[in-house]
C-alpha cells in the first residue's frame, strides 16, 4: 500500500479532520508530523504531498456536494407546527394521532399537546416543542449531505433538534419552542 493510500485510509475515520482539509484550514505541516508518528513512517515530504493532493479532491468535491445541497434546499418548503411533544416510553401507548416509530424495546411519539394520553409512565419527555417539516423534490432521496448539512446549519446556531426524520421527501426536526424562531429563520433565510 502507498503513502498516499495509507493517509487516505487514516483520516477516513476522522471527520473532523477531514471537514478541516475541505475547507482549507488545517496546517498540513503539522498533521502531517502527526500522521507520520501515528503511522510510524519516516517520509513526511510523501505525506504532506499526499495530504495536499487528498485536501484539493476533497475540496473540489465539498463545493460539488454542497451546490447540489443548496440547489435542491432553495426548491423546498418548509411548515411549521407548534404545541407538539415528543414522548418516549418502554411500552406503547394508545393513540391513533401523531407519529410513532417503534425502537424494539422504546417506542417514540410525536404527538400535539393537546392529544397526550393523561397518564404516560414516559421514560422522556419533551412537552414544549415545534415541529418544522421540509418538503423537497423527490431527489432529495439520491443527494449525500442534505441531513448533514441541516444538522449542522443549526448546531452552528447553537440549535439543538430533540428528533430527527427523514422520510423521502419530507425532513422532520421537532426542536424546543424557545428555539424555534431561530431556526425557522436560519432555516427560510437558506431556503429563500
Amino acid at each position: 500500500m502507498t503513502i498516499a493510500q495509507n493517509v487516505r485510509n487514516h483520516l477516513r475515520n476522522k471527520p473532523y479532520l477531514l471537514e478541516a482539509l475541505e475547507k482549507g484550514i488545517v496546517n498540513l505541516s503539522e498533521l502531517s508530523r502527526q500522521i507520520q508518528k501515528e503511522l510510524k513512517t519516516d517520509n513526511a515530504s510523501a505525506i504532506k504531498a499526499a495530504l495536499r493532493r487528498y485536501s484539493e479532491e476533497l475540496q473540489k468535491h465539498r463545493q460539488k456536494r454542497e451546490e447540489k445541497v443548496l440547489q435542491l434546499l432553495k426548491r423546498s418548503g418548509i411548515a411549521i407546527y407548534d404545541r407538539k411533544s415528543v414522548i418516549i416510553t418502554s411500552k406503547e401507548l394508545e393513540s391513533n394521532t401523531g407519529m410513532k416509530v417503534d425502537l424494539l424495546d422504546k417506542f417514540v411519539y410525536l404527538l400535539d399537546r393537546s392529544d397526550l394520553p393523561d397518564r404516560i409512565n414516559a421514560l422522556v419527555k419533551h412537552e414544549n416543542c415545534t415541529m418544522m417539516v421540509i418538503h423537497s423534490p423527490e431527489e432529495l432521496e439520491a443527494t449525500p449531505g442534505v441531513v448533514a448539512f441541516l444538522a449542522t446549519l443549526l448546531a452552528e446556531q447553537h440549535i439543538n433538534i430533540v428528533e430527527f426524520i427523514s422520510c423521502w421527501t419530507e425532513t422532520i426536526m421537532v426542536v424546543d419552542k424557545k428555539d424555534s424562531l431561530k431556526a425557522y429563520e436560519v432555516l427560510s433565510n437558506l431556503m429563500g
